[in-house]
């Protein structure tokens, strides 16, 4: 059983009543415990040891002395600490006098992160507390209660808490150690004074720049320390930092470095530290760090306010269908060019449909959309494709290959998640219910805090947060668990999808090209922080935990989904140099400076923040969200967005090739209440949306604009990975496009013995859409990674659609591409016996269109000197047919017309 060591140092000072109970004006010291270890003593009070009297404990004992502690205490603190009581928990204190009582608890984890509830006779005083990392400690409460029975009952309940201490005080103790009047008047005549002169130069809040990240101007600071660790070690002077420095034991740390301080002061803070370091300056002090001239910053055109400038008159005013012709138009006349031609209809219809389905279009649409006359002929495609199931297929997709959605954990054994393909689920129907784009962004930030009509929107809302749980896990070892790489993951991939910002280069230090803090960076991470990730297991602890359930008839059913929930909300420390070991100042949770700079207040400071966190992405005057999206649905429809760089906004991405269109989408998408179809229908009824994609050899715009950024004509698009298989068993007659509405069959948890060395490797074959296959982190398929599919650790904006030798040999000598081959010649021979009839079929279905007479030529002439060639070996004549348009087929499928959208 796991032994989740946390240090629960309970110090009861106060009641979880708020009745009025009279309390001597001064609290006293009742009572210290150390459950599981010997007589110790802490802050100058003596506690007693496991075999105290008066206390009543069956839990199991666990103790691991070499753990250390994060941050460092004090030898009989940390003692007490890395000792504990765990299993249930229960611990009883009796003879405690009736009255008002103060109550604190220590907490300590000894691998990895647990998170239970905790309750003090009967009423819970912490919900849903969460442990941290390997040797983190922490000190909760204070708690007041009013004692009636001369007990005191600490339970705890979910995850394995482990409670080290309790410490109990009469009256109301504000947490804060009471310094006897002669350490203090020590303190205030020796100490300070020294401190002041000779170190707050460089280490106070005051200082222009802060040595080493230490500050020695508060209690809290001095004891966390800096780059190096804890300056102060109470207690032990001879294993804390300061007195190294000062003595100039240590070439590399010698302080004050101007001169060596006087023997006598070097034994004042001897003395100071070997009491305890007895200090009075509660209030923790902050680094002074850099801040960023918002009204400047904004002057970049990403973070400037959304505009919504009128269409620009144009030279031809026929030209345009759309006001998104008229700025393309503009832009082209201001360069003295023209536009191409319009698309003819049988190309217009297989551009379409692969676009919004990712499938070739029927010979039956395109014969239906041929014979339409009508102007409305081509929106009314639109309109139909966006009605299919395939939309959402396809354009989630896309939306996976930002979330870097799979089925396995990405941690060194790649643990698979069963319940993974409910939130793949959740994309593809939102796609295809044309949720609002605010609404699917809020719901998988924060989808388990917002209301719901029943359990149906409930549960599809706590599916939704699977985006964060999907979040890569790494490592495999229980010890020093990186749950910090996670979180980072979950807020660079927040940052680039939502907008279009790398804020994970704040981790270790200011953002050296965008105006992003690293305090911006540990405000989101608090957010997260406070958050319970399920566990999905790994090697050294391979059982799943902190799914959450299915919230059936209003109750927790049995189902689960791979989704977050609510942690113990708190702030997050500054990471020193990005070290989760080497804690800094507090950063209060809230949003980048640059967006808005919103933080917690009042009653949300007991949630995570993810609520708070969905409303201020999605608030109109976030110039980036809208932005980034209309960008994006631009991006798939024409190959490339307006801004090249989809998901990078700042100063190191592109500036948008036009501007004023941008904005002018941006505005529209809200407008029109964030729906994705709309923007779709507003693109493709554009004639820039239309253009044919052939350019002239005498085109002076090929001359100015060889890369089409002006959009002259349409640019011609490769296949990507997806649509190229599910295209090879359409025609083949072998897809099945049915909606995968359950998981994959995963072998049963209890056999799971992944590890790093032989990790998942399983591979599920099927015949639904690419969309719907098991997709692992560590093991990709040869198919996708042969034509560019997207990387399954890291958000991919763009796919890669360089031309390879490996994806000719690949289409010239797979077993799928063959076999795809074999049943589509098996539909060519069945469906007709004329050699030219099965040569048209053929064409329809993998070009969408007839051959040309040259082309049927040069088949005919083919197909008559295979048969000649085969017709000398001895074979019945039907599997002479059937190798002929075999292999006929297979040089269909290495056609650049079919690898390619024009």
């Amino acid at each position: 059983m796991k032994h989740a060591n946390f240090i629960l140092l309970l110090v009861f000072f106060g009641g979880l009543s708020h009745a009025s109970v009279e309390a001597a004006s001064q609290p006293s010291f009742l009572r210290g415990l150390n459950l599981n270890g010997p007589a110790v003593t802490i802050d100058g009070h003596r506690w007693d040891g496991k075999n105290a009297k008066e206390y009543k404990c069956g839990d199991n004992a666990f103790e691991a002395q070499s753990v250390t502690l994060v941050p460092p205490t004090d030898a009989d603190r940390t003692k007490m600490l890395r000792s504990s009581r765990w299993g249930g928990n229960r611990v009883e204190l009796s003879a405690i006098p009736n009255g008002r009582c103060t109550v604190f608890l220590y907490v300590w984890e000894d691998n990895n992160p647990e998170t239970y509830d905790i309750s003090l006779n009967g009423r819970e005083v912490e919900r849903r507390y969460r442990s941290g990392p390997q040797g983190k400690w922490d000190r909760l409460g204070p708690w007041y209660v009013d004692v009636t029975d001369e007990k005191l009952v600490l339970t705890s309940q979910g995850g394995a808490a482990n409670f080290s201490g309790i410490e109990v005080w009469q009256g109301e103790h504000d947490g804060h150690a009471q310094i006897p009047e002669d350490q203090l008047a020590f303190f205030e005549k020796r100490i300070r004074p020294l401190l002041v002169t000779k170190c707050y130069e460089c280490h106070s809040q005051k200082a222009d720049e802060v040595s080493a990240n230490l500050l020695v101007d508060s209690a809290p600071t001095i004891r966390r320390g800096g780059d190096s660790g804890a300056a102060v070690l109470p207690g032990d002077p001879d294993k804390s930092l300061l007195i190294e420095a000062v003595r100039y034991e240590n070439r590399d740390m010698e302080m004050p470095p101007d001169e060596k301080l006087s023997t006598a002061e070097i034994r004042d803070l001897e003395k100071w530290v070997s009491m305890g370091a007895p200090d009075p300056r509660h209030d923790a002090t902050k680094i002074p760090r850099r801040t960023i001239d918002v009204a400047k910053a904004r002057e970049f055109w990403s973070f400037r306010p959304i505009e919504n400038p009128a269409a620009p008159k144009v030279q031809d005013p026929d030209w345009p269908l759309s006001d998104i012709d008229r700025f393309i138009l503009a832009k082209l006349e201001q360069q003295k060019l023209k536009p191409v031609g319009m698309a003819d209809k049988r190309t217009l219809i297989r551009r379409a449909t692969y676009d919004l389905t990712g499938l070739p279009p029927s010979p039956e649409d395109i014969r239906a959309f041929l014979e339409d006359d009508s102007s409305e002929a081509f929106s009314r495609v639109v309109d139909r494709l966006l009605d299919s199931q395939q939309y959402g297929e396809r354009w989630g997709r896309h939306w996976m290959d930002l979330v870097r959605y799979a089925d396995t954990a990405g941690e060194n054994s790649d643990y698979p998640i069963p319940q993974a393909y409910l939130y793949r689920n959740y994309i593809i129907n939102a796609f295809n219910d044309d949720k609002p784009y605010d609404e699917f962004v809020r719901e998988q930030i924060a989808g388990d805090q917002l209301p719901a009509a029943n359990d149906e929107q409930r549960n599809e809302q706590t599916i939704a947060t699977g985006y964060i749980a999907i979040s890569r896990r790494f490592g495999s070892v229980i010890k020093n668990y990186p749950q910090h790489l996670t979180i980072e993951d979950t807020i660079d991939n927040v940052g680039r999808v939502f907008q279009g910002l790398t804020l994970s280069c704040s981790r270790c230090h200011d953002h050296k090209f965008d105006p992003i803090l690293q305090t911006d960076y540990y405000a989101m991470y608090g957010i997260f922080d406070s958050t319970q990730y399920p566990f999905p297991g790994i090697e050294l602890d391979k059982k799943p935990r902190d799914f959450v359930p299915l919230l059936e008839n209003g109750k927790p059913g049995k189902s689960l989904a791979y989704a977050v929930s609510e942690s113990r909300a708190a702030d997050a420390a500054l990471q020193v140099r990005g070290e989760p070991t080497k804690p800094g100042e507090i950063v209060p949770r809230g949003f980048p400076e640059l967006l808005g700079g919103q933080s917690l207040s009042g009653s949300e400071s007991k949630q995570s923040g993810r609520r708070q966190l969905a409303d201020w992405l999605t608030d109109r005057d976030n110039p980036l969200t809208a932005r980034v999206m209309a960008n994006r649905i631009w991006q798939y429809h024409f190959g490339s967005g307006l801004v090249t760089t989809p998901s990078d906004f700042g100063h190191r991405g592109q500036s948008p090739s036009h501007p004023e269109l941008l904005d002018w989408l941006a505005a529209r998408f809200m407008s029109d209440g964030w729906s994705i179809k709309s923007m779709h229908r507003l693109i493709m009824n554009s004639r820039v949306y239309q253009l044919d994609s052939k350019s002239t050899s005498d085109s002076q715009a090929l001359a100015v604009d060889p890369t089409n950024q002006l959009r002259w004509r349409f640019s011609r698009q490769r296949l990507d990975a997806e649509s190229l298989r599910d295209t090879l068993l359409l025609l083949s007659k072998e897809l099945d496009t049915s909606m995968m509405k359950e998981p994959h069959p995963f072998p049963p948890v209890d056999k799971w013995q992944f590890t790093q060395h032989h990790p998942f490797r399983d591979s599920y074959e099927s015949k639904r859409r690419s969309v719907y296959l098991m997709t692992a982190r560590l093991n990709a398929r040869p198919f996708f990674t042969t034509f560019g599919g997207a990387d399954r650790n890291a958000s991919t904006a763009t796919r890669d659609s360089s031309v390879t030798s490996v994806q000719s040999l690949f289409l010239m000598n797979n077993d799928f591409i063959h076999q795809q081959a074999a049943q589509f010649a098996d539909r060519l021979l069945k469906k007709t016996s004329s050699d030219s009839d099965r040569v048209r079929l053929a064409f329809e279905l993998v070009v969408g269109r007839f051959p040309t007479a040259a082309e049927q030529s040069t088949v005919d002439n083919y197909l008559k000197q295979l048969r000649r060639e085969l017709g000398t070996e001895e074979s019945k004549e039907s599997d002479v047919e059937h190798e002929l348009w075999t292999s006929f087929a297979r040089s269909m499928f290495r056609m650049n017309e079919f690898l390619y959208v024009d």
